[in-house]
């Protein structure tokens, strides 16, 4: 359960009611300023050599942060200068005691105070920030970025939403970002992600137990959250136990259907058929030693196909990848869809799966009665969920909030939604979500996705018989995608995502003993 603590994420609001609930349990306030100044300039000391340091303090707690900072980078020795942005009458009690007990002088707010300064502390405003950030402190801001000052942000860099990685106008990127306790989620969704640089999270003396009282519903996606459901093969078991996956493949764009086809039968699935049109199935079979290949008439190939999902031992399907939208193609993919939907089976959706239905969307998602995973990237959101960002749920400051909107995505369809993209978002139609950080950009490579589907299925193939829900397989499917392009790096293409995953696992299965301890 720890293990699973530490991937929790927190709103600026939970992360506020932690402090007060942390309060209430017997830390003092004072404590945790204290705990969050020192962690801030034990990182400083660590990572920098010594020089000028300006420490620019807000007039909230993120600033009383900074006070602290500045006094314990001053007692290191280090020459320090201290910028005040607000009043004594607005700091918390434990805020004004730590502006007290700095010894240095307090310079006045103006661009000025950056001539001869090689680093700056953003202890401006922190994660809760909810409006541009206008006059003086936006002044300084830009005037940080045009000098390329390297910067550590106490929390966030000023002027970041720490719900949800936009920026509120202005923002310098930090070269550093310490937060406290648990990340946010404007740590890990872009463009926050590459605003903050390296982010350290320190511990400042909240116990987890405070976590219990918080109705935490977005986590950081990692093993952890999901590895006790993993399927892995039985040693009594046979090919039906790992489950039989379809994968219904077009007859144009073949190579995505076929890289899908491999994704699942390298992540487990005991046998993978690939229904495909008679045209292409010579091509199919040729291609794909260890898959079987169904033909599909071409008269008739949504009936051929109906009639394959009659044997039950199918137990997961796949269509998107490669099934067409030019002409017929595209009323084909509708009723091949159709078919997969109204058996109520594990399906995963991509693709021309879902721009198929571009224009007529709630045909879609009336037709989803079973588990179901949809993978779309932003173009094929917008094609089946057209009036998302008009919602009343959305976010007001920021209409493009992706967790918001794969949240509502999943909640409006019943499907378990994957927002794909570097910052790529899980969501369930109950309101879990979580947030995927290990893709590196070698993923932006054709076919890439269509390996994910692969995966996605496989694992739910699995799952029906050992438990692996679509949530959790669509959390695992999309880590395993990251770690595998992690480990091979440069030069990466999307065939290699496939046979390099045995690597990944091997290795994710000699760490299990870790999160199980």
């Amino acid at each position: 359960m720890e293990h699973e603590h530490k991937q929790h994420l927190l709103t600026p609001n939970q992360m506020a009611m932690a402090d007060k609930a942390a309060v209430a349990a017997g830390v003092p306030a004072m404590d945790l300023m204290a705990a969050a100044g020192k962690a801030v300039a034990d990182a400083v000391l660590a990572r920098w050599s010594r020089c000028s340091v300006l420490v620019l303090c807000g007039p909230g707690n993120n600033g009383g942060d900074g006070f602290v900072v500045a006094t314990l980078l001053h007692s290191a020795g280090w020459p320090v200068r201290l910028a005040f942005l607000g009043s004594m009458e607005q700091l918390s009690p434990e805020a004004a005691h730590f502006f007290h007990a700095w010894q240095g002088d307090v310079e006045g707010y103006s661009v000025d105070v950056l001539e001869q300064t090689d680093l700056v502390i953003d202890a401006l405003f922190g994660a809760g920030l909810t409006r541009s950030l206008a006059g003086k402190a936006r002044d300084m801001l830009d005037e940080i970025i045009a000098r390329d000052i390297p910067v550590c942000a106490v929390d966030v860099p000023s002027g970041l939403d720490g719900a949800t990685g936009a920026a509120f106008g202005v923002v310098a990127p930090a070269e550093l970002t310490v937060t406290f306790f648990r990340k946010k989620p404007g740590h890990l969704l872009f463009p926050g992600r590459a605003l903050c640089g390296e982010l350290v999270v320190a511990d400042i003396g909240i116990p987890a137990a405070v976590l219990e009282a918080l109705d935490i519903q977005a986590w950081e996606n990692s093993p952890e959250l999901w590895y006790r459901d993993y399927p892995w093969p039985r040693l009594d078991g046979h090919k039906f136990h790992r489950g039989h996956a379809l994968v219904y493949g077009g007859e144009n764009m073949t190579g995505a259907s076929r890289l899908t086809a491999r994704g699942a039968m390298r992540i487990g699935a005991g046998l993978v058929t690939l229904a495909a049109p008679i045209k292409a199935w010579a091509v199919y079979a040729t291609a794909l030693t260890g898959v079987m290949v169904a033909k599909l008439e071409q008269s008739q190939e949504a009936e051929d196909f109906e009639e394959l999902l009659l044997d039950p031992r199918y137990n997961a399907i796949a269509v998107g990848p490669g099934a067409g939208l030019v002409g017929f193609e595209r009323i084909r993919t509708r009723k091949i869809v159709l078919a997969a939907l109204v058996t109520g089976r594990a399906t995963v959706l991509d693709a021309d799966a879902l721009s198929a239905f571009s224009g007529d969307p709630q045909t879609l998602l009336d037709a989803i009665v079973g588990p179901c995973v949809m993978t779309p990237h932003e173009g094929e959101f917008a094609r089946i969920f057209p009036e998302m960002n008009k919602s009343p749920e959305m976010n007001k400051n920021h209409r493009d909030d992706k967790l918001t909107r794969a949240r509502l995505a999943a909640k409006q369809s019943g499907a378990v939604v994957v927002l794909k993209g570097a910052d790529t978002v899980i969501a369930s139609p109950d309101g879990r979500a979580v947030i995927n950080s290990n893709a590196p950009a070698d993923l932006a490579t054709g076919g890439s996705g269509d390996v994910l589907t692969g995966f996605i299925v496989g694992l739910l193939s699995q799952g029906t018989s050992q438990g692996m829900s679509p949530f959790n397989a669509a959390a695992a499917g999309v880590w395993l995608h990251g770690e595998v392009a992690n480990t091979f790096g440069a030069g990466l293409i999307a065939e290699d995502l496939p046979d390099h995953l045995p690597k990944v696992l091997s290795a994710f299965k000699t760490r299990l003993f870790t999160f199980k301890k």
